[in-house]
């Protein structure tokens, strides 16, 4: 297991960096899987309604899977904790559906109200943009992300989406070849837009 730790406006001491390893060895304990990479990241931030704050930022990638988890609290070894005990919740969740053969996972029939949801029912919440847009006082665009597109069933799609912590996930859908968008509804279970291909003549 490869452990990076990096801080941000932030300085990381021998004792704090122990400390760090010391709670992520503690969480990936549940289920040590090899290869696995761990990177931390740690940084201070300053912002109008709180003036200190520490966050902690875990990315464990294994085997094509990403698990990512943040935490925030104005001492960095709380955030820490925080962080670590949710990628050890992941973690467990990753074992229960990926390696036990899902057993305790939901059925598609459970989680999705209507195959096909029209884009004007997706609510889709961005906070990080929306920070973003507050912070930099600015109402157009301020990032752009490239994503490169995994072929999934849906099921994989809904793990993938729960492990990196996202409101919604964007994959090429393996039975259809489209393009979908999967996001978490707020009266419960999961969303999925499909496009339409119209027919010549339609």
């Amino acid at each position: 297991m490869d452990i990076s730790i990096s801080g941000r406006r932030i300085s990381i001491s021998d004792e704090l960096r122990t400390y760090i390893n010391d709670r992520i060895e503690q969480a990936v304990k549940v289920f040590k899987i090899d290869p696995m990479t761990i990177e931390v990241v740690a940084r201070h931030e300053q912002t109008a309604a709180q003036k200190d704050r520490t966050t902690a930022e875990i990315t464990l990638r294994t085997k094509g899977h990403v698990i990512r988890t943040e935490s925030s609290d104005e001492d960095i070894k709380a955030a820490v904790d925080i962080a670590s005990a949710k990628l050890e919740r992941q973690l467990r969740k990753y074992k229960t559906r990926v390696v036990e053969k899902r057993k305790a996972g939901p059925k598609i029939s459970d989680v999705l109200a209507d195959p096909v949801i029209a884009a004007a029912d997706l609510q889709v919440r961005e906070d990080a943009l929306l920070a973003a847009q507050k912070e930099n006082e600015s109402d157009g665009l301020v990032r752009v992300k490239e994503l490169s597109l995994d072929i999934l069933d849906i099921d994989e799609a809904m793990l993938r989406m729960d492990l990196v912590g996202h409101d919604f996930f964007v994959f090429v859908n393996s039975l259809t070849g489209l393009t979908c968008v999967l996001y978490r509804r707020h009266d419960g279970g999961y969303g999925l837009i499909s496009p339409r291909v119209e027919k010549a003549g339609e």
